[in-house]
């Protein structure tokens, strides 16, 4: 029987990207996003359920889930991918811009692996891959809210290792650089405030570095690759980082102390 694979936040970019990619090499694929009705490209593919599911809403979750059941019998992989990125000042930000941020990254992703947690546990196997984030591992400036979720992602897969490993199933981080995807787009959620003069010095040179960054980002595709890797490897590595820029940049921040890598970047964006 072909595998199936659950991925949130389908309709564009990794999550797109993912779906294809793991439709090609024969899985099942339950692409679910938040308006099913817009999407054309996966609904013409074969073994590819497009539904509803939007993660500030566990009845949508649990529905979806329910839904991909009825249609293959067994979900075997769950991607948590979708998720945005919230820049700015803390300051800046309302108190429920905050809260969006957090429930989207985190409290979505634990929503949704809860509810699908029962099914792995009465299957004895199952693996969830969650998409971290170099910014996962490390910080730009500006990202106080974006980095704290990743982080929060990155502690919630680990720890979670050791409950999935009591009825043999796996968890995976993957941990990309710069991608080619619409994140900075609609996927970007900037704030700033101007009247917080202090701070418009330090915004004005972030923003402006922070375009170059994507010069050299990797396709989604790269991303989906190295998913299929942890999807499909029957290892119990952890982490993937995906990018080329991923993995230098991870690997400095192992090799540095906090104050040297922070002076490193106030240059880089030349504070």
């Amino acid at each position: 029987m072909n595998k199936t694979i659950l991925i949130t936040g389908a309709s564009s970019g990794i999550g797109k990207e993912t779906a294809k990619l793991f439709q090609a090499k024969g899985w099942n694929v339950i692409a679910t996003m938040r308006t099913p009705e817009n999407e054309t490209e996966l609904t013409k593919l074969e073994n590819v359920l497009v539904t509803k599911l939007d993660v500030l809403d566990v009845a949508s979750i649990e529905k979806a889930v329910k839904e991909g059941i009825a249609k293959f019998g067994k979900i075997d992989v769950l991607l948590n991918n979708a998720g945005y990125g919230a820049y700015g000042t803390l300051e800046s930000f309302s108190r429920e811009k905050i809260i969006r941020q957090f429930d989207t990254n985190v409290i979505g992703l634990l929503d949704v692996t809860k509810t699908i947690l029962p099914h792995f546990r009465g299957n004895k196997s199952g693996t969830i891959i969650n998409i971290s984030s170099i910014g996962g591992k490390m910080t730009f400036p500006l990202g106080s809210l974006y980095h704290g979720t990743k982080f929060a992602v990155e502690g919630i897969s680990e720890s979670l290792v050791y409950e999935m490993e009591q009825f043999g199933g796996k968890v995976k981080i993957v941990e990309p650089g710069a991608i080619a995807t619409d994140f900075a787009g609609r996927s970007f959620d900037y704030n700033n405030d101007e009247t917080l003069v202090e701070y418009q010095n330090l915004v004005g040179k972030v923003m402006a570095a922070l375009p170059a960054l994507f010069d050299t980002a990797s396709p989604a595709s790269v991303v989906a690759n190295v998913i299929y890797e942890a999807a499909t490897d029957g290892t119990n590595k952890l982490r993937y980082s995906a990018g080329e820029d991923a993995k230098a940049i991870i690997e400095n921040r192992k090799q540095l102390d906090d104050e040297t890598f922070i002076d490193g970047m106030k240059t880089q964006f030349g504070l």
